[in-house]
């Protein structure tokens, strides 16, 4: 019988400096140590931010999840939104979806009310948005609909100013409902799987965005990408890690995200990472994530 395989967990500082030279984190850079945001007076208006890859199991919600959960432990007022018909974010969330109100209630008009679809989560400061499978009929219902790339940020309206952040988790394709996510973000986050086939992609979604930009949101910006799923042992992360840095310079996060089963064990409970194991290497990552999004936010 085989032993079970060790967890991976990279994060920023884990390659060997030599005696005299600076730590260089897994995307070749000199690490940085984020500050922890300072306390805020008051909340909102909140930077709206669309988690999207059209590549599924990349990491986008778990990332969601994670990220979410981190900056509420910074004192940020959150709300996650599952725009998933797959409603794997809920899930991951401990939320219950069969006859709740779903933000597919809420794009089509059956609930007006953008607050009767939030939920509290265990995690104080996170609320979510769930959804189901009810999400899958939303672009037929919206096809024929005045400015139907705009329906998402009509509703956001309505609570934009009780947050700090929004997160979107988007569904692994370019549709309508991806393009209302984007439509209606400020910012876009890009988890980015170390494998080859996930880089092909990015270059389709970044064309994407800039569609967006140009004909329907100009204020939408890339926070950044995000990689995931990293594992220093195989060359194949590396060189991918690497191409992507080449690429993209700047606009890949310091802060990279490694392989562990400690993710999908967390899914299973239905909590977080940062709560289901606080001082694993994984929850740390997911807070050096807050932290440099926060930093790099306030320095834009």
């Amino acid at each position: 019988m085989t032993a079970e395989r060790e967890d991976v967990v990279v994060l920023p500082g884990l390659d060997a400096p030599g005696l005299d030279a600076p730590a260089k984190g897994p995307t070749g850079r000199t690490l940085r140590s984020f500050p922890v945001p300072p306390p805020l007076k008051g909340h909102g208006p909140a930077r709206i931010i669309a988690l999207c890859n059209q590549k599924g199991g990349v990491g986008k919600t778990t990332t969601t999840i994670s990220l979410g959960a981190s900056l509420a432990e910074y004192g940020r007022r959150v709300l996650a939104i599952d725009f998933d018909p797959q409603g794997a974010l809920s899930a991951g969330l401990g939320v219950q979806t069969h006859d709740a109100v779903t933000v597919y209630d809420l794009l089509i008009g059956r609930v007006k009310d953008a607050h009767e679809a939030i939920v509290a989560t265990g995690v104080p400061g996170l609320d979510v948005m769930p959804a189901n499978i009810d999400l899958s009929a939303a672009e037929v219902h919206l096809v024929n609909e005045v400015a139907r790339e705009q329906i998402l940020a009509r509703v956001l309206r309505q609570v934009v100013d009780e947050y700090d952040v929004i997160l979107v988790d988007c569904q692994p394709s370019l549709g309508l409902l991806t393009v209302n996510a984007l439509t209606a973000a400020h910012g876009v986050l890009i988890p980015l799987e170390c494998e080859f086939f996930a880089l092909r992609g990015v270059a389709l979604l970044i064309e994407t965005i800039d569609k967006v930009r140009d004909r329907l949101n100009p204020a939408i910006q890339l926070d950044g990408i995000l990689a995931t799923m990293y594992d220093s042992r195989t060359l194949h992360s590396r060189e991918v890690l690497e191409r992507v840095v080449e690429t993209f310079g700047d606009k890949v996060l310091e802060t990279v995200i490694g392989r562990t089963v400690k993710f999908p064990d967390a899914s299973v409970a239905g909590t977080p990472i940062t709560s289901f194991a606080p001082e694993h290497a994984a929850a740390e990552a997911y807070r050096q994530l807050a932290r440099e999004l926060v930093f790099r936010a306030a320095a834009a």
